[in-house]
């Protein structure tokens, strides 16, 4: 027969074992609901950059990323929002500069990933990987300086001496128009557009994915038509050079290769050859590249032609 200290014991024990767990602290629920914001270095240059400060801890990148690629996993874990930003460290020294604050701190550096979210391109963290996640992050980043740059160049150029009109929303609406009549008389099919201008000695690209069903119109995303807009109108309202090129995939067909040169404020439908040579050269040596097995390069058709009309004919 037990003993009644080890049945007091046991009694011990069985309360210990069955009483219920007390729940989680109203902190720490709302501790879920409170966004997260990492700001990644992408780049060994960047990386080096910060590394003159003594309360940057890491001493390579490929570690760095490593580290970060952990917290943004614990991060998730704990079911709130966690996005990724851009730390560019040469803003980093100015923002610190003109807000008075000491670059070598944690705190500082916290505060400029905040005020970056607040006003830059972020990307929302999903559990992709650290590899993955790098070239996204500089891809987004990058269209977004496309935008903004586009954008103030289309706001600086002012009104018509003649008319008063608006010189840069003039072309934006007449960019939009055309990008509306590439995409209708393309037809059905996934479409790629690539615009390309040159402006000051720099190359302003954008790229367009649009789909378009049968008997309907195209679908595409609303930033990056916004993006093709501002490139094609800043090519359009300079009168420079430029041009588009459209790749579409259908099912049943080989890929159709198509293009328009920009010239005096106008899209100008380029010849078969001349969107063969356009595809088939590397634009930054010369140099020719190899064809595109199984697509037909194509002229681009007149979007000069009235709504409805068939530019095919």
């Amino acid at each position: 027969m037990p003993s009644t200290g080890h049945h007091r014991t046991q009694k011990r024990r069985s309360r210990h074992t069955t009483k219920p767990r007390s729940p989680r602290s109203p902190r720490h629920a709302l501790r879920r609901d409170v966004p997260a914001t990492v700001g990644l270095l992408v780049d060994e240059r960047d990386f080096t950059a910060m590394r003159r400060y003594r309360s940057f801890t890491f001493a390579d990148h490929p570690d760095y990323l490593h580290h970060v690629e952990g917290l943004l996993r614990a991060l998730s874990q704990q079911g709130g929002h966690t996005s990724v930003a851009l730390f560019d460290p040469e803003e980093f020294a100015h923002y610190c500069t003109e807000s008075g604050l000491d670059p070598d701190s944690s705190a500082s550096r916290s505060r400029f990933t905040a005020e970056v979210a607040a006003m830059g391109p972020t990307i929302a963290y999903t559990g992709q990987s650290i590899d993955h996640l790098v070239p996204l992050l500089i891809n987004h980043s990058a269209r977004q300086a496309t935008w903004e740059y586009a954008t103030s160049l289309l706001n600086d150029l002012g009104a018509c001496a003649s008319c008063g009109e608006d010189i840069g929303r003039a072309a934006f609406d007449q960019a939009s128009e055309l990008l509306l009549r590439v995409l209708e008389y393309a037809g059905p099919g996934a479409h790629h557009l690539v615009c390309s201008v040159p402006v000051d000695g720099e190359q302003l690209v954008a790229a367009l994915d649009a789909l378009t069903e049968r008997a309907s119109t195209a679908v595409f995303d609303s930033s990056q038509g916004a993006e093709f807009v501002a490139v094609l109108a800043a090519g359009l309202a300079l009168e420079g050079p430029g041009g588009v090129v459209l790749r579409t995939c259908t099912d049943d067909a080989p890929d159709q290769l198509q293009g328009w040169r920009l010239r005096s404020g106008e899209l100008l439908p380029l010849t078969a050859s001349e969107v063969f040579s356009a595809y088939c050269t590397d634009a930054h040596t010369g140099e020719p590249i190899s064809p595109d097995p199984g697509a037909e390069y194509r002229a681009g058709f007149d979007l000069g032609d009235p709504p409805g009309s068939s530019p095919h004919d």
